[in-house]
């Protein structure tokens, strides 16, 4: 027995008309064309662009408004389709310019110099934004199209679900049909070139033309396949008998591995410390499998016995999986506090135990799984809700992680060498670049000093991530650094004076000359027999050891650097420990042609030595 195509909807729409088509490919081809406009002037760093809380909004309204008015000709009256066009527009450009404010103190990554636009970074909504933006206008504008067709607020649960996958099965084919055509534009520029004609190639490379092309084939693509609804629902009835049959899998994978929790126990999964956004990802899995099992519901009976069985297994072990999500998320809160990922994270057990809560109930009664289809429908309002406030100031994730890590810098939880400053300029949008602004004009106590040194070292970074740049050691600290082995001898005070890093090819001097903390042995000798001591750095098993001699105006440079033979260390360490060094002649002496001298450089078989018994080179994490 196989599981059942969905049945047609009770009540589809008309095919669209001729005048429809011809509606949809101008919008296309207007989108196509602002669009253009926009992405031109954020290249040449000209007005609307430069004025984020303008070019933002534009930019996010510009690319999902006029797939809405697509979408909706045919299917919605001229009023109520300005009405929900004219709503969403409003309602995206308010979320756009709520995300172009908060990054709008951020400094740019680069400027544009003249001759040389670039894009204005802060002028860009998030990618965030754009993406969950466009999850929640999809939901929405299903509803929105199933409470027109039925004429009443809130549709019945059959136009739901044959609106919603209609509109799916539509994007994804849009989309390909889009890519096809940049192929045969392809292909068509490729015969061209056979013949020395490079035009079409040129004009694929052009913005002002493939942008309109793009937004045109998409247009053109939303059109064909809303005028044959019955291909559209054939391949959505194949595609959720596919993906129903990977339910009993499924379930025989998450049952297995809660049924292992008892045994293992939880630590392993905590150790991960992605364990929430993996059971996140299993609930989602279910919740997809489940609706393409159930579809619209019925008596179940064309439904494979297997499949409705691990439908109702199933909806049972959402919860479980929910619950441990939230547990998780709830150690690491407590452990580490709010960031913006574990704020999503909520956001997302949120919707999930909604979920949980109603597919539980359902698995528990009889029949095929019923009130799954109030769950759904309340579900895509919670959803909606919850993009709402994550991307307005009500949730907004950043401003609630730079609370709480800036009160736990207060209470002491995390000690001030152990903040993450970067995190707050970086990615607490303006609430943590003005918390920076509070904690170092409040500084006070034992930790003042260096709460605002680290909060410089944060300023001072260019993007999230970056090393920050160590000071060059001063002369006690060089001294430090380097263990004199030659007996009586001590370095000049011009070697401890000298600035390493500012040297050229500063990579060729040992870290112990250059950063704290790195150690380096050090000899005094003549290597060049002039009578005046060289000085002999030798660092990390060998690898790193340099020459350096004083020249007559007293500055110290790198002179040769050293490589020594594959012996064991225990012989190197054991020499420069006891001070066995001294200079010999070299193997092969200098030679000269025609007045240039050569220098020879022998090949030596490992630059440095190799620990007894192991690979020539030290192994990370030894």
């Amino acid at each position: 027995m196989q599981a059942h195509y969905p049945a047609d909807s009770p009540a589809l729409p008309a095919p669209a008309s001729p005048r429809t088509g011809a509606r949809r490919i101008v919008l296309g081809l207007l989108q196509g064309l602002f669009l253009f406009l926009l992405y031109r002037a954020a290249r040449e760093h000209v007005w609307p662009a430069t004025s984020p809380l303008l070019f933002a909004p534009m930019l996010l309204a510009g690319l999902y408004v006029p797939l809405i008015a697509i979408s909706g000709l045919g299917q919605m009256d001229r009023r109520r389709l300005a009405l929900w066009v004219g709503s969403a527009a409003v309602l995206l450009a308010g979320l756009a310019c709520y995300d172009a404010w908060r990054v709008a103190d951020l400094a740019l990554w680069h400027e544009a110099a003249p001759g040389q636009p670039g894009p204005h970074r802060n002028a860009m909504p998030s990618p965030a934004l754009l993406f969950y933006g466009a999850a929640g206008l999809f939901i929405a504008h299903a509803l929105a199209l199933a409470a027109v067709r039925d004429g009443r607020r809130i549709a019945t649960y059959a136009t739901h679900f044959d609106i919603a996958w209609k509109l799916g099965v539509q994007i994804a084919f849009s989309m390909l049909f889009t890519g096809v055509t940049w192929l045969v534009l392809l292909l068509g520029a490729q015969l061209f070139e056979l013949v020395k004609l490079h035009f079409l190639s040129r004009m694929m490379h052009e913005a002002w033309f493939g942008i309109p092309v793009t937004a045109f084939a998409f247009a053109c693509a939303m059109h064909l396949t809303d005028v044959r609804p019955a291909i559209v629902r054939g391949i959505r009835g194949l595609l959720l008998v596919l993906l129903s049959w990977l339910l009993p899998v499924t379930v025989l994978l998450v049952g297995g591995f809660l049924t292992a929790l008892p045994f293992t126990g939880l630590a392993p999964l905590w150790s991960t410390r992605h364990a929430a956004a993996v059971l996140l990802c299993a609930a989602a899995a279910f919740v997809i499998l489940i609706n393409a099992a159930w579809q619209q519901g019925g008596d179940g009976q064309d439904v494979a016995r297997v499949v409705r069985v691990a439908a109702r297994i199933a909806a049972l072990l959402l919860a479980p999986l929910v619950l441990i999500a939230a547990y998780a998320l709830l150690l690491r809160v407590r452990d580490y506090g709010w960031t913006g990922d574990r704020v999503a994270a909520a956001a997302c057990i949120l919707v999930a135990a909604c979920y949980a809560a109603g597919y539980f109930r359902a698995g528990l009664r009889p029949g095929w799984l019923p009130s799954l289809a109030q769950v759904n429908i309340a579900a895509a309002f919670v959803v909606i809700g919850v993009l709402l406030a994550l991307f307005s100031p009500l949730l907004d994730p950043a401003r609630i992680s730079v609370g709480s890590q800036v009160a736990r810098l207060g209470t002491g939880q995390v000690k001030a060498d152990k903040f993450d400053f970067a995190f707050l300029r970086f990615d607490g949008a303006r609430f943590g670049r003005a918390a920076l602004d509070r904690l170092e004009r409040e500084a006070a106590g034992a930790d003042a000093a260096l709460v605002r040194a680290r909060i410089a070292a944060a300023r001072a970074l260019n993007y999230r991530g970056e090393t920050p740049k160590q000071a060059a050691p001063t002369a006690l600290d060089l001294a430090a650094n380097l263990r004199m082995r030659s007996p009586h001898a001590a370095l000049p005070d011009s070697f401890l004076r000298t600035d390493w890093s500012r040297k050229p090819r500063m990579h060729q001097y040992p870290d112990c000359l250059r950063s704290r903390g790195a150690q380096c042995d050090v000899y005094m000798l003549d290597l060049n027999g002039d009578g005046r001591l060289e000085v002999l750095v030798v660092g990390n098993r060998g690898l790193e050891s340099v020459v350096i001699g004083e020249d007559a105006q007293g500055q110290w440079s790198a002179l040769a650097t050293v490589a020594f033979d594959a012996a064991p260390c225990d012989s190197l360490l054991q020499g420069l420990a006891a001070g066995r060094v001294r200079a010999v002649a070299p193997l092969l002496s200098d030679i000269e042609i025609g007045g240039l001298h050569g220098r020879l450089s022998p090949f030596s078989p490992v630059a440095g030595c190799k620990p007894s018994g192991a690979a020539p080179y030290p192994v990370e994490g030894d």
